[in-house]
């Protein structure tokens, strides 16, 4: 573990470096403050509108850099030609991969943390309001974030960052309508196709489940069963991702 802490904070180091990172950050701060605008000229809803805008920068922004940093990891190490020096030494395929995880991650947690804090003291200096909900809301966005870079990590072990770009975004647009892929019936539908439908909204990562940005919105209490719930299905999917992207790399030839 600490072998994948040290790639961690190099990642870490790395990502925070990225011009793209400063980039997207100064377009979220951007949105924000549109928000704050169009939330004065918003009679009567001032606060959820920059609390909808606001929480919706920080998604956006996030997963963009989820996937376009993420997808990146290996395939940057390897087009260097430094992953082959890093492996030459005692560091197991499986730390590599934790660590460029935990370091991306990392990036997201300072980053959604700096866009949030901004939010909370705009809504705290216009409205002079704070509201826990918008927090457990910002909470659900990091479990969100970490599963597409558990995800874009996994595409990026055997593929292009390209195609791992489309995969990590078609999952993840995939993932909103687990919940209606589960509910959804035809009459034209077999039952095997039906069962086959079921299955596959299973597998995927229902990413509508951390979508609480309306009850941000509207100043409603999120379950604490919830908050547990997402948390451990969160935990597990990006372990589970994990766990494959290791033995798919495991078996790479990097000769």
């Amino acid at each position: 573990m600490k072998r994948a802490g040290i790639v961690a904070l190099n990642t870490f180091r790395e990502a925070v470096r990225d011009r793209v990172l400063y980039s997207l950050v100064f377009f979220a701060l951007m949105m924000m403050a549109a928000a704050v605008v169009v939330g004065q000229i918003s009679i009567g809803i001032e606060e959820s509108v920059m609390v909808n805008l606001g929480l919706s920068a920080i998604s956006v922004i996030g997963i963009l850099i989820a996937i376009f940093i993420g997808v990146g990891l290996v395939h940057k190490e390897m087009d260097k030609r430094t992953l082959f020096a890093l492996l030459a030494k005692p560091v197991r395929r499986w730390e590599f991969l934790l660590g460029k995880f935990g370091g991306l991650l990392l990036t997201l947690v300072v980053n959604t943390v700096a866009m949030a804090a901004g939010l909370l003291l705009a809504l705290l200096h216009s409205l002079e309001r704070s509201d826990w909900v918008i927090v457990v809301a910002v909470y659900f966005i990091l479990l969100k974030l970490g599963i597409i870079v558990a995800l874009a990590l996994l595409f990026s072990c055997y593929t292009t960052p390209l195609l791992a770009t489309l995969y990590t975004a078609g999952l993840y647009v995939a993932g909103l309508f687990a919940t209606d892929l589960r509910s959804f019936h035809s009459d034209k539908m077999s039952p095997a196709l039906a069962k086959s439908a079921v299955a596959i909204s299973y597998l995927l990562p229902n990413f509508e489940n951390f979508n609480v940005m309306a009850a941000a919105a509207h100043a409603r209490q999120v379950p604490a069963e919830l908050i547990f719930q997402n948390t451990v299905y969160a935990a597990v999917y990006c372990a589970l991702l994990l766990i494959i992207a290791s033995l798919v790399f495991s078996r790479r030839n990097l000769k």
